[in-house]
């Protein structure tokens, strides 16, 4: 059986720009994660620029979602977050810790590693929930 949704590990080598070109979703994870190492440090006109092309891009990814599963029951819970919107926040982890590499502060570096493995996880789990129909998404049938 072909998995829907790429595994947290492929999401978070699309981030860093391994194998991103082999999944929608990976391909806009990758570009996701560049657009919020650009953020980073960036004049006011230029951060709202890069957020322009990060809602694009969290749209791209929530009708790709929308296209490729199928509409969940009723009955399943739905979940807060989009998957667009998931990937977006994975991309911004993977800048801030690969970020905070660059610092002295190893508490702010553990922190950063921690938040975004908790959500890589996170994802892995909502994904299985969504295929299988346990969880529906916002916006979704």
């Amino acid at each position: 059986m072909r998995r829907a949704f790429p595994t947290k590990q492929q999401l978070l080598h699309a981030c860093r720009g391994i194998d991103c070109d082999v999944h929608p979703m990976l391909s806009a994870a990758h570009a996701l994660a560049e657009l919020h190492e650009q953020r980073i440090g960036a004049d006011r006109d230029r951060v709202h620029e890069i957020d322009g092309l990060r809602a694009q891009l969290v749209r791209r990814i929530d009708r790709w979602v929308g296209d490729t599963v199928a509409p969940a029951p009723g009955s399943a819970r739905i979940h807060t977050e989009t998957l667009g919107a998931i990937v977006d926040r994975l991309a911004q982890l993977t800048a801030d810790a690969y970020a905070a590499l660059a610092g002295t502060d190893d508490w702010e570096l553990g922190d950063a590693w921690e938040r975004l493995a908790e959500l890589a996880v996170g994802y892995e789990d909502l994904a299985e929930e969504v295929v299988t129909g346990r969880r529906r998404l916002p916006g979704g049938p």
